[in-house]
């Protein structure tokens, strides 16, 4: 059984450690380290998995290692650990947004198997979009290694560049966002229009999930399920005909682009 140790045991840690136990990873093959001693006691009390507030002795026991501390201190946290991270040689996965594989490699060693992901907040209730990304030392076994991993909270795609990366973060990295704020429009228009708060909010949310639902199950593209909902000359199609004469589709692109430019600029700056 491979030994997954993670450094740092904030949101994201116990999301990928708490999907691994639901889908039947051992306990027993998990290690956590942290600075909080609190943290890692309810970490402990949740999920029964091994803890201590040492890096290097979580390290010591692992195949695959874990970063999930904040991209703000990434730097200060790894480079103590290059002996230890050469000496026992793991898979190294990284969840910390705008840390680059180069930058990961500068503060450990070059010769380490590393991974990038981009997962985004949906992994707390495994249902995340990652991405990831990996060096010239990840062999196709690890790379299947991280897809069981990941799959825990959610699907991962595999990229080929940072640029690539930097578009994921712009997507799935920060969509959610999106979708929190389209919903929240929807239920202060559904109350503005005679709705109770309570109502407005649950047709929102079960309408936002009964499309996504769809979407994700149907042969059919976004495109043409749309197309199959917006009856000529009906309501939906005067909602969608606002949308377009407004330049939703601008927005969201303009938008986006936006993220993906903050997120080259955030890379720049943690990686000096």
């Amino acid at each position: 059984m491979t030994n997954i140790a993670f450094i740092g045991g904030g949101n994201m840690a116990s999301a990928i450690l708490g999907g691994l136990i639901e889908n039947g990873f051992a306990k027993n093959n998990i290690f956590v380290s942290d600075p909080s001693q609190e943290k890692l006691t309810e970490l402990q009390q949740q999920f029964g998995v091994n803890t201590d507030t040492q890096n290097e002795a979580v390290i010591a026991q692992a195949d695959v290692v874990i970063l999930a501390v904040k991209p703000q201190v990434m730097q200060q946290v790894l480079s103590p650990l290059k002996s230890a991270l050469l000496n026992k040689n793991p898979l190294i996965i990284s969840v910390a947004a705008g840390i680059s594989l180069d930058s990961l490699g500068q503060w450990t060693d070059p010769s380490l198997a590393i991974v990038r992901c981009m997962p985004n907040t949906p992994a707390l209730v495994q249902k995340g979009a990652s991405g990831l990304l990996a060096n010239a030392k990840v062999s196709d076994a690890q790379k299947q290694l991280t897809d069981e991993i990941l799959s825990a909270v959610g699907l991962s795609v595999w990229v080929k560049s940072e640029t690539e990366l930097d578009a994921v973060t712009a997507l799935s990295g920060s969509g959610p966002a999106y979708f929190f704020l389209f919903i929240e429009a929807m239920i202060n228009a559904g109350q503005e229009l005679g709705l109770a708060a309570d109502t407005a909010k649950t047709l929102a949310l079960q309408t936002a999930l009964g499309a996504a639902t769809m979407a994700s199950k149907s042969e059919l593209e976004p495109a043409q399920l749309r197309k199959n909902v917006t009856s000529p000359n009906g309501t939906t199609e005067q909602a969608i005909l606002s949308f377009q004469n407004n330049q939703l589709e601008g927005l969201v692109k303009q938008a986006m682009e936006a993220a993906f430019n903050r997120s080259i600029e955030l890379s720049e700056e943690l990686s000096q």
